[in-house]
């Protein structure tokens, strides 16, 4: 059998706003091609750089930070670790002095009003996101490589050499929902159990759940900072963070002094709907806040889609007593199964599917791992997932300005409380009389996303972002 081996931790990374695929994808596409210089001894030798960026990327790419990541990638920075307030005093150094140090050993010449080309007319034939970097040399040699920024800041670089498929062998191989579910009535074994056993093919169990619970550990820390901070989001749409002022009206002056104590303030004022609702509404939009502002989330799978799982996990915990350790690593194991699965047979990106394939699959992750833990079947956990995306098809890519902001941020929200609907659904369900199958609307999503106009994938030519009238700065 032929199978797509993908972690946890390929669905699931630590970066930086706001994109995945314009920000996340082409940061990691800059590093790999500075670092392949190095690796060939010719990194020294560089003189000038220039980057070129086709597609999606071109159109959207300024108000995504898809220059500033390139530069940072360049720079040899890390997504992963580097300081986000040190995002503009770098860039504006090197704007300033018109010169980069590439992998922080070489300086040269660099303006990136001049060196990073926005090519909006062009698109290459392998993927919409596409991106080419030219080195050249002092001996008048040049060294040119192009990436795809495929989807949940997943790279691709042409003509490279995959590994094969199968190259990782996992106790369970997945390419399908019908595989998954073969392989739990098989053993009997929870998705989340089999997901573990999988990933004991790259780590150990021990630091399988220790990543696990960093991700966590990352997603809470977005959400509560994104909480505290008030203001306006970057970008010159001049959009202003709701999230703040939302949870000072619904603390109502309750006091706190770090999370946990804030979680405690939160499940004391009840669990009416209206008073839950709002909070699930306030999780999300924390972490797209801090998303639009550079600010470190995790890729779930997308960075337009980091707060929706974050969202159900944070209502499951303080609304349905989930503050557990092993139910957080329950949760997101199965989220992480279905968003590789969607991967496979569709797509992340919403330059390649629109909406659907961010928020929709972001939903049904968050309705997988929500339904998993609150005690579903294996046969539920799929149904939820297939409801969450049911309502997600033919969702359109329309960013105001190129801006991760408006729809987003407050599409966030709404795939969040679906994926609870979907949960809640399926729950109360019996999955053997579904009409429709994971699978089926896996496919559906991907036929969908064939069909789509170009102007409603991550373009800005279509929907709110030409009926919307704004006037707006470059950015």
């Amino acid at each position: 059998m032929s199978y797509e081996a993908i972690s946890t931790f390929d669905i699931f990374k630590i970066g930086v706003g706001p994109s995945s695929s314009h920000t996340l994808g082409p940061w990691r596409a800059a590093q790999r091609f500075v670092q392949t210089l190095q690796q060939k001894n010719i990194l020294k030798d560089v003189i000038e750089v220039r980057v070129l960026l086709y597609g999606s990327l071109a159109k959207t790419g300024k108000g995504h930070g898809t220059g500033v990541a390139v530069q940072l990638g360049l720079c040899g920075d890390d997504p992963v670790t580097f300081a986000v307030d040190q995002i503009d005093p770098k860039i504006n150094d090197i704007a300033a002095m018109k010169k980069i140090v590439l992998l922080g050993l070489h300086e040269v010449d660099f303006d990136p009003n001049e060196d990073i080309d926005f090519l909006i007319t062009e698109t290459l034939p392998f993927h919409p996101n596409g991106l080419s970097f030219l080195a050249t040399l002092n001996n008048g040699d040049a060294v040119a490589e192009t990436y795809y920024s495929v989807g949940g800041g997943f790279v691709v670089k042409e003509g490279e050499e995959s590994l094969s498929k199968d190259a990782v062998q996992l106790s369970f191989p997945v390419n399908t929902a019908d595989d998954l579910l073969h392989w739990c009535i098989k053993t009997g074994m929870s998705i989340s159990e089999i997901v573990m056993e999988n990933e004991t093919a790259w780590r150990s169990e021990k630091e399988t759940k220790d990543g696990t619970v960093n991700i966590w550990r990352v997603m809470k820390e977005c959400i509560y900072r994104g909480v505290h901070t008030p203001g306006m989001l970057p970008g010159g749409l001049n959009v202003k963070r709701r999230a703040a002022a939302l949870n000072n009206k619904l603390v109502a002056g309750r006091e706190y002094k770090d999370y946990d104590s804030w979680v405690d303030v939160i499940r004391s004022g009840g669990n009416d709907f209206k008073y839950t609702l709002d909070w699930v509404s306030c999780f999300a939009l924390a972490v797209n806040e801090e998303n639009a502002s550079f600010g470190r989330v995790v890729t779930a799978p997308t960075n337009g889609a980091a707060g929706v799982i974050p969202a159900v996990l944070q209502y499951y915990i303080a609304f349905c007593d989930g503050n557990k350790e092993e139910k957080i690593i329950q949760f997101l194991l199965t989220a992480a199964e279905i968003g590789s699965i969607f991967k496979k047979g569709a797509t992340l990106s919403a330059a390649m599917g629109g909406c659907q394939a961010e928020i929709g699959v972001s939903s049904a992750m968050a309705a997988a791992g929500l339904t998993e833990c609150m005690g579903g079947t294996q046969k539920q956990v799929m149904m939820a997932s297939e409801i969450a995306m049911e309502h997600h098809l033919g969702l359109t890519c329309d960013p105001i300005g190129g801006l991760v902001q408006v729809p987003c941020i407050e599409r966030n929200t709404m795939g969040a409380i679906k994926a609870i609907t979907a949960s809640q659904l399926a729950l109360q369900s019996t999955p053997d009389f579904a009409k429709v199958s994971l699978d089926a609307v896996i496919k559906t999503m991907w036929d969908t996303a064939l069909d789509m106009s170009q102007k409603y994938k991550e373009t800005a030519d279509g929907g709110l972002a030409v009926n919307v009238p704004l006037s707006l700065p470059e950015c």
